[in-house]
């Protein structure tokens, strides 16, 4: 069985962070261990919602698995909420980076042309170094225009998107995965890259008329666990975006609330039918 660890924070009610990451890839047959950043009673979308920050713990956590001599077959970062964390997770990509071991990182600070309340573009900039040391980085189009400097554009062409890919592929990063990317009326998808390969693709599916929060989330944790499962890099972000598509779909019928996040646990069946096509 593969094993891998995802650092991020967890909110104990609410559906994104390391509250979809650890059951979305534990389903998929992978070992996931947690890191986690920091805990909070319930998402950012809910009010009052407590805090705690959990940084001094992470180094001491990686350095006991060490002494264990525990091993892991990928590194999946998601929401850092501090250039200390940053700093911190970099050190921590060295510790436990082994032979045919990959470095997954969503840099998830920004959506919508606006980077989250936190952070400011210096911590994009750290985030794009971060992003270097990745095999494979999973940004939306708001995260990687902040990363390279570009200007942000809610239309767009082609030609824009991939500007945006090379700019992250020239700081480093292996592979990019752009998420959220729509040439057309109706479809959106993700579009990929690959610096050894020098070659770009496109996945697609149904725009549906609504988005909900942790999406990225989902998306990010399914891609890694369909890396984990043997698939190459385009059928894990075609597995990955039909799973969130669905997702999406379910909730939209259930009618909940779009702040508190998708209703991914009854679409699970439906991932690990889709793993197997």
């Amino acid at each position: 069985m593969k094993r891998i660890v995802t650092i991020q924070d967890i909110s104990c009610l609410g559906k994104c962070s390391l509250t979809v990451a650890l059951p979305i890839i534990s389903a998929m047959g992978v070992e996931c261990a947690i890191i986690p950043t920091a805990v909070l009673s319930t998402h950012t979308m809910f009010k009052n919602f407590t805090f705690h920050d959990l940084t001094q713990e992470i180094e001491p956590i990686v350095d006991h698995w060490k002494k264990e001599e525990i091993s892991f077959d990928a590194v999946y970062t998601g929401y850092l909420g501090s250039f200390e964390q940053i700093e911190i997770v970099s050190g921590v990509f060295e510790k436990l980076k082994e032979k045919g071991s990959l470095i997954c990182v969503d840099p998830a600070m920004a959506d919508n042309g606006k980077l989250y309340p936190a952070f400011d573009e210096a911590f994009a900039l750290k985030m794009a170094e971060l992003c270097a040391n990745a095999d494979y980085v999973l940004p939306n189009i708001t995260e990687a225009a902040f990363m390279t400097g570009t200007e942000y554009k809610e239309r767009y062409d082609e030609e824009y998107v991939r500007t945006l890919i090379l700019a992250l592929a020239d700081k480093g990063a292996r592979n990019v995965i752009l998420t959220g990317v729509s040439f057309e009326e109706g479809k959106t998808g993700a579009m990929s890259y690959s610096s050894a390969k020098g070659e770009f693709s496109y996945y697609c599916h149904e725009k549906l008329p609504v988005s909900y929060h942790g999406t990225g989330d989902i998306f990010s944790s399914a891609f890694v666990g369909a890396l984990m499962n043997g698939h190459t890099p385009y059928e894990a972000v075609a597995v990955a975006a039909d799973y969130t598509a669905e997702c999406i779909r379910v909730t939209l019928g259930n009618g909940k609330e779009k702040w508190y996040g998708v209703d991914f646990e009854e679409c699970i069946p439906y991932l690990v039918k889709r793993m197997e096509m």
